[in-house]
Parts: C-alpha cells; sequence; structure tokens
C-alpha cells in the first residue's frame, strides 16, 4: 500500500515515517513537506526496509494531485501548530491550516483517495468536567488562532463530505510528546524538558497549573494511525485521541524525577482559558486501540537526550513567581 503524508518531516511525520515500514511492509511512504522549518535531520537515516519517496512541496501552491496519485490515504500533518505564536500572524495560521487542508482535501476527492486529518483537542473550551465528541457547540472554545483554525478545517472537511463524497476522519490529538527527528520545543512538555535541562524555571501559565488537558505520548499516536489504516476508518466521525489527562502540576512532578532541583516560574500568557476540564476518548478506545504511551517516559528519554546540553546556572530572567 502507498501512503501519502504531508508535513511528513515533522514532530509526529518523522516518526511516523519510520515506524511504517514495520507497521505496513513493503509499502509506498511518499513524504511532502515545504522544509519551511528547516527539518533536514528528518531525512537521515530512515530505515533500510522503507520504500521512500521524497518531495519538496508546499499544499498552498504545488500541484497535489500527482503526487498523492495512487495512494490508499494521504495523512494530512501540514500545518502550523504553535498555538501561542498564532496571535502574531492568524492570518498566515488560517491560510495554512484551512486553506492548505482544503487544497488537499479536494485532491483527494479528486483522485478517490481517503483522508485522515490531525485536528486537536485544543477545540474544547468546556465548563463540564468531561468532554466528547458529542459536546454541544457551546463546548467548542478554541483559546487560539492555531485551534480555531483546526476547529474551521473540520468543517471544511464535512462539507467536502456530504456534497463531493470525500472520504475522511478526524483525530483530534491532545498535546504531543516522546522524541522524534522533528520535533520542536514549544509545546507544553518539550519546551519544559529543555527549560528543566538548560538549568532554567520551567514557565507555567498562572491559569493553568491545576488544569487538566489531555496529551498524547508519540507512540500512541503513531499507533493511532496504524488502526485507523488498517481497518480503513474513514466514517467522517471526529474521534479523540489522547494517553492521558494531566495538569501541569503532574507534569513539573515527573520532571522533577529526572531533574529534582527545577523551578517554576508563573507568567502570564494570551491563552487564557481559566477551565479544567478531562477529555474523553472512550469512542476511539471503542473501536480496540489500547494506549500503550507514557508520558513519564516520553519525559525522562527527551531528559535524557538533552542532558549533556544542561549548563546548571542559566537561569532565566524577570520578575515572575517562582514557586
Amino acid at each position: 500500500m502507498k501512503t501519502a503524508v504531508t508535513g511528513a518531516l515533522g514532530h509526529i511525520g518523522s516518526r511516523l515515517i519510520r515506524e511504517w515500514p514495520r507497521a505496513f511492509p513493503g509499502g509506498e511512504i511518499v513524504m511532502l513537506d515545504n522544509l519551511s522549518t528547516q527539518r533536514y535531520c528528518s531525512l537521515f537515516d530512515l530505515p533500510p526496509a522503507g520504500n521512500y519517496r521524497f518531495t519538496e512541496a508546499d499544499i498552498l501552491d504545488c500541484d497535489i494531485a500527482p503526487l498523492i496519485g495512487g495512494a490508499g490515504v494521504v495523512i494530512h500533518l501540514a500545518a502550523i501548530t504553535n498555538a501561542e505564536e498564532s496571535f502574531a500572524n492568524p492570518e498566515r495560521v488560517e491560510e495554512v491550516n484551512c486553506r492548505g487542508t482544503e487544497r488537499v482535501a479536494r485532491a483527494c476527492v479528486k483522485a478517490g483517495i481517503p483522508m485522515i486529518f490531525l485536528s486537536t483537542t485544543s477545540v474544547y473550551g468546556s465548563r463540564a468536567t468531561l468532554v466528547d465528541e458529542d459536546c454541544p457547540e457551546a463546548d467548542l472554545k478554541p483559546q487560539s488562532p492555531y485551534a480555531e483554525t483546526k476547529l474551521k478545517a473540520e468543517r471544511v472537511l464535512h462539507e467536502l463530505g456530504q456534497q463531493q463524497g470525500l472520504r475522511f476522519v478526524v483525530c483530534r490529538f491532545g498535546t504531543i510528546c516522546g522524541v522524534s527527528p522533528g520535533m520542536r520545543f514549544h509545546t507544553a512538555i518539550n519546551k519544559f524538558c529543555w527549560q528543566a535541562v538548560m538549568g532554567r524555571p520551567l514557565t507555567v501559565w498562572k491559569t493553568a497549573l491545576n488544569q487538566k488537558r489531555p496529551y498524547l505520548s508519540l507512540s500512541d499516536a503513531v499507533a493511532a494511525l496504524a488502526l485507523i489504516v488498517r481497518t480503513e476508518l474513514y466514517d467522517r466521525r471526529i474521534y479523540n485521541v489522547l494517553t492521558d489527562n494531566l495538569t501541569p502540576h503532574d507534569i513539573v512532578g515527573m520532571i522533577r524525577e529526572q531533574v529534582p532541583a527545577v523551578q517554576v516560574n508563573l507568567t502570564d500568557a494570551k491563552i487564557m482559558n481559566l477551565l479544567s476540564y478531562e477529555v474523553s476518548n472512550k469512542r476511539f478506545a471503542g473501536l480496540g486501540f489500547e494506549s500503550h504511551g507514557s508520558v513519564r517516559n516520553d519525559i525522562a528519554e527527551t531528559i535524557r537526550l538533552l542532558k549533556d546540553a544542561g549548563r546548571p546556572g542559566l537561569g532565566s530572567v524577570g520578575t515572575t513567581k517562582t514557586v
């Protein structure tokens, strides 16, 4: 089977392309990426068992249909994913995450190929303590332009499904953690690991210290995508996919198991959701998916890989409160 992956060199994609040959032996893996984040290293040392073809292409202006032709599925990972920085450039985030997704989806319609779309659990903003995919519209309150564009893209796919027969599935992923060649350090856990190893206080938003949010181990993310492809789960439904619901306080505790002296600075942020809620993955678990990932282990592995770069005493500047 041929699999086409957009954004193939990113945090999720660079791990997926390495594990895919074991999940689908003999299949071709078509990798599309515009290299805007310069993650060339994601192409280094690809497994010899893989049948790879890389194309440098931008989903906003390339002719997508020929690139994905003959694929059994398109896994659409290409996106701008930095929630906090999305406030500075919402137009660009909308262009990539919405228009780009629509272009990929229309190419899938034209080629008759199903599509897996990665959305985010950041679309939720509920007063309920537990939310699922059937929550009321009022509980969908994205707190950043990034999350807003993901929700908007979901709706575009549903329209194309109804009007043009697009086969797709939407995965609302929890915040990713875990090691890959293309990993970045703007998401909560990765950023905290970096700060801890560099001897800096962890910068935690004041409003968030005890708020529960969903996190997804990268190993579970890849396993979930493999399950969808194996079962051809292109039913036009939404599935929450996560490993655990945790608070930053929980995460700080896991980091302190590796770096006991780490401190915390409470900071202000533009994303100011005062609500705490858990996200249910019961629907996806009902398909037979079992989580085997571990946020604790992901943290330990990330810190182990970074430990030689740590220079205690760098500290951080500012007047934020240390707890």
